[in-house]
């Protein structure tokens, strides 16, 4: 049923101008600016992005209310984002993109081909140990520290040249090597004597989030780096009163996964092992060729199983289960990625099933319109006053980051409902349950 509504959260309108500061000018990002700008001209439509097309249930199923979340929310509008970036390779978004080859250059680049060649990127904030498999060489100079200060004043550089109104940041850019967090990543203090001191523990990717934090832009994490979820930049975000999310878009492989765990465990099926093997052949795809880089993507995807079955609650369906991913670079199929899965289960008496999937995708097409809705309602967040980790955005996240003490919610419908529940709690309506007196009358309250 419908929780007893309140009163609206106030929310700072979304007037003016919304800077979009992108880490990386690669497939993904290209991909993101070439739909929204084909969107902003009318020529495509934004697919995938429930900010632009979707839909949410307000009060009792016969009130018949189903506005657009556009509609009911208070965004940013399409016209209103102004893009930057920063990549470690000097092409300017047309030329990324015609490289990336994820869009049809007749169709989608040459019809806003002077769009695209007028985003050019900035030095990026690079170290090849972090990146092993790519030779940067449009980078930023200089220690740590002198970096993340280079980083700051892009920042403000930006939005004082095209006048903005406010700022986010997203990572798009390339997995980093697999990290645990050590001395310098637990309090604010270690980590600012670690950019004094230039601490390699410290990757490119944590610069850009305290550089976005320390000028009080929302950060959005759609990699698998240990990033925000340091604990001294996570607290650092609390402290400034900065949204923060993460991490690990989810696009092909995983999603899946978080749509069949949770039928095999409503069902009291069991699962003896499941096999996923990916191939892909863009610049994520040769990142990932180098086992460092792979540990970090491993560990994302390997966390979806282990939270959404609980085997420690369910040790006979799922206490033994075998789960394994590979990765494999095959530079033929560029941004066109296959997800193949193989599934062992069983059911009653133990009699043995299996399931198999085989889903060729565009890694790209599935993550720009998550990168779309982070930059929307991490914006919207920064607007109502929120900080810190943004739980209620799991539903674009491999490995959603949540406080300390709490275990991710992975079921992707569990995570629609907590995102939609909180959109309508802060526009004062009714969050939903599905327990309604009007369809219950014999149940006693």
């Amino acid at each position: 049923m419908a929780e007893d509504s309140s009163t609206p959260v106030q929310i700072a309108p979304a007037d003016g101008r919304l800077g979009v500061l992108c880490v990386g000018l690669g497939a993904v990002t290209t991909t993101l600016l070439a739909g929204v700008e084909l969107a902003r001209k009318g020529i495509a439509e934004p697919f995938g992005s429930l900010t632009q097309m979707g839909t949410i249930r307000l009060g009792k199923r016969t009130d018949d209310r189903s506005p657009l979340v556009k509609d009911f929310v208070p965004l940013a509008g399409l016209d209103d984002l102004v893009f930057a970036a920063w990549d470690p390779y000097p092409d300017d978004a047309y030329v990324s993109a015609t490289k990336a080859g994820v869009l049809e250059a007749h169709r989608h680049l040459e019809p806003i081909g002077d769009f695209l060649r007028g985003i050019e990127p900035q030095t990026a904030a690079f170290d090849h140990d972090y990146v092993k498999r790519l030779d940067g060489e449009h980078v930023k100079t200089g220690t740590r520290r002198e970096q993340a200060e280079q980083l700051r004043a892009d920042i403000r550089d930006f939005r004082e040249r095209e006048e903005l109104d406010r700022l986010v940041m997203i990572w798009a850019a390339s997995t980093e090597v697999y990290l645990q967090p050590s001395a310098v990543h637990l309090d604010i203090d270690a980590f600012e004597q670690g950019l004094d001191d230039d601490d390699p523990a410290i990757a490119p990717s944590m610069l850009y989030a305290y550089a976005a934090i320390m000028e009080g832009v929302p950060f959005a994490n759609g990699a698998p780096n240990l990033t925000v979820d340091a604990p001294a930049l996570a607290q650092l975000a609390i402290d400034k009163g900065v949204p923060i999310a993460g991490k690990d878009f989810k696009t092909g492989q995983t999603l899946v996964k978080t749509v069949l765990a949770p039928m095999f465990k409503a069902r009291m099926l069991g699962v003896r092992g499941w096999f996923s093997s990916n191939i892909l052949g863009n610049r994520d795809g040769a990142v990932l060729d180098d086992p460092d880089n792979f540990k970090s993507k491993e560990v994302s995807k390997l966390g979806v199983l282990e939270h959404v079955l609980q085997p420690d609650l369910y040790p006979s369906l799922y206490g033994d289960m075998y789960h394994k991913v590979r990765i494999n670079y095959y530079p033929p199929r560029g941004d066109d990625k296959e997800g193949w899965d193989n599934i062992d289960l069983f059911g009653w008496l133990g009699y043995d099933m299996q399931l198999k999937v085989d889903f060729l995708c565009k890694d790209s097409i599935l993550a720009a319109p998550l990168a779309l809705d982070l930059v929307l309602f991490m914006d919207l967040a920064q607007r109502v006053g929120m900080s810190g980790i943004q739980e209620w955005l799991s539903f674009y996240f491999k490995d959603p980051q949540v406080a300390p003490g709490l275990y991710p919610e992975h079921d992707l419908f569990i995570q629609l409902t907590k995102l939609k529940n909180t959109l309508r709690h802060l526009m004062g309506e009714d969050t939903i349950t599905h327990l309604g007196t009007e369809y219950y009358e014999g149940i006693p309250d």
